[in-house]
């Protein structure tokens, strides 16, 4: 057994919030306190002096998907285009650059442009002649797509949400995104999921859940990133319906899945006019949105996973989706009794428009929100997207962090990568920080979603995973890092907790001004998975 002996450092940890020293013995925390103590109590350790760097758990991500994010990285981002036109001449550059057999780009987002007008076909047709060109919009629920990649899709022009020369959404969506997937290499994809489990290790995240399906990476994409060894950590949920318990085992043996949810959908986005309300949309007063899924197929998919034992979830954004997943989970409740849903830590992703009344069925019955607080930051308040698509009424009550955890509704955080950047420490900011006065967390409750409630939404609950705590996996990073403090927003609550008593930790400050901590190593598990 070896023992390495971190000293002179800012170590996070409830158990000793002013320690300085961090004892790990093969790939386990041994102990956590001041460092005289730790050099007396294992004076044959390997040290490491810290000069005073800031040391945390790792993060874990909760909603990614790898390969799509990967492709944004080594392919074509179109994330912060500001008009039309240069998203067109992004594609035409890339075009002339890459004579891969499909063009996947992601990111554009029209409501920032002049005028809020997609992209076309004929665009597309325009900018990149003869190529196969699919780009997703930022909320990854529509795409606009080349005539040449439309021409080889059998049927898709009589699926639901088919436009003929605009972005194309709903079930003519997946299709089309079936089949530039397909066009897609084997080395590309591989690279593609190198690259973004990269960037995700240096950016202090050694596990992330991703969230797959039929409609979203498809069964090989899935399959290669859960044998990919990297060292990041990667939980794998599928999202495909069943019915029955003998179903679910089977199709998560065959997928080989962590979990059968993730993007199990019930409704859509709210960029793409996909989400389901119960009102409409204030910019398409005669759409309400898309529903996948009603209360009693959401129950089929919760009582077969509960009797097979294991964990489901749900993509749902809308009121409408939110309420009808809040009452399917009462109704199985109902029937097989409340602990043994509550015991499985089912989830739901998203749930932006998530009422109390709806928090407090969810919080009752275990269901474990897997939110993304820089949805809010991008389109939160009364002047973004939200008040576009649903009015500024609506659209200050969405993503309730506080309201929904004041009910007891277990959080876990998540970017939903590619959809938001991959930068946990502006995650955490956007938390605290929320467009909605009320709606906003505590810096440390928003670390504990980044890391000990997302590993709880990942079904690991032993409370030690996500901590640096004597007996917790060494999965910890060491970050350049200013100064530390508690901060809470009741002066009160700030001036009792920090007390040392109070087994608090400091935080670096979390103001918009405030510069982010830099990472220098990664570690999962006792494994370096990221050195700067």
């Amino acid at each position: 057994m070896t023992t390495r002996l971190l000293v002179n450092g800012r170590i996070y940890s409830s158990f000793a919030p002013d320690a300085t020293s961090l004892a790990i013995t093969d790939g386990t925390v041994v102990w956590v306190g001041d460092e005289r103590a730790g050099r007396a109590l294992h004076p044959g350790a390997e040290i490491e002096d810290l000069g005073g760097a800031f040391v945390t758990p790792g993060f874990v991500d909760t909603h990614v998907h790898i390969t799509a994010l990967g492709l944004s990285i080594v392919g074509l981002d179109l994330v912060g285009t500001q008009s039309l036109d240069e998203c067109l001449s992004r594609v035409t550059a890339f075009a002339d650059a890459n004579p891969d057999a499909v063009i996947w780009g992601h990111g554009w987002d029209d409501t920032e442009w002049a005028g809020s007008t997609a992209p076309s076909t004929a665009d597309l047709d325009t900018a990149a002649p003869g190529r196969k060109v699919y780009l997703s919009r930022i909320d990854v629920h529509s795409a606009v797509c080349s005539s040449t990649l439309r021409d080889g899709i059998t049927g898709l022009a009589n699926e639901a949400g088919y436009s003929p020369d605009g972005p194309l959404t709903f079930d003519a969506h997946h299709l089309a995104r079936a089949a530039a997937r397909n066009l897609l290499t084997a080395d590309q994809r591989a690279a593609a999921r190198t690259a973004a489990l990269d960037l995700c290790a240096s950016r202090g995240i050694v596990a992330v859940h991703e969230c797959g399906g039929p409609d979203i990476s498809g069964l090989t994409d899935f399959q290669e990133l859960l044998a990919h060894d990297h060292g990041v950590e990667v939980r794998g949920y599928w999202g495909e319906h069943v019915s029955t318990a003998e179903d679910a085992q089977a199709l998560l043996d065959k997928t080989g899945a962590h979990g059968l949810g993730g993007d199990l959908f019930i409704d859509g986005s709210l960029g793409s006019h996909t989400a389901w309300l119960t009102e409409p949309y204030a910019d398409q007063p005669d759409s309400t949105g898309n529903a996948y899924l009603g209360v009693d197929g959401i129950a089929a998919h919760i009582r077969a996973c509960t009797l097979a034992g294991i964990q489901a979830g749900f993509h749902a954004i809308g009121d409408a989706a939110v309420s009808a997943a809040a009452k399917a989970f009462r109704q199985v409740a109902d029937e097989l009794g409340g602990p043994k849903v509550a015991a499985l830590g089912h989830r739901l992703e998203h749930a932006e428009m998530m009422s109390i009344a709806d928090a407090e069925t969810f919080a009752a019955l275990g269901v474990i929100a897997s939110v993304q607080p820089v949805f809010d930051e991008l389109w939160g308040g009364t002047d973004g997207l939200y008040a576009t698509r649903l009015g500024s009424e609506r659209a200050v009550a969405l993503n309730p962090f506080a309201p929904a955890a004041s009910t007891g509704v277990s959080l876990a955080f998540s970017s939903d990568a590619p959809v938001t950047p991959v930068e946990p420490w502006a995650m955490l900011r956007a938390a605290v920080h929320h467009r909605t006065d009320g709606s906003g967390i505590s810096p440390r409750a928003a670390f504990s979603a980044a890391t000990r409630g997302a590993w709880r939404a990942g079904g690991v609950r032993d409370g030690a995973a996500g901590t640096l705590n004597p007996g917790a996996p060494a999965s910890y990073v060491i970050w350049e890092a200013g100064d530390l403090e508690v901060s809470a927003p009741a002066d009160s609550v700030q001036r009792w907790s920090t007390d040392p008593r109070s087994r608090v930790p400091a935080l670096p400050k979390l103001d918009a001004d405030a510069p982010a901590p830099v990472c220098v190593r990664s570690v999962h598990r006792g494994r370096v998975v990221y050195e700067r």
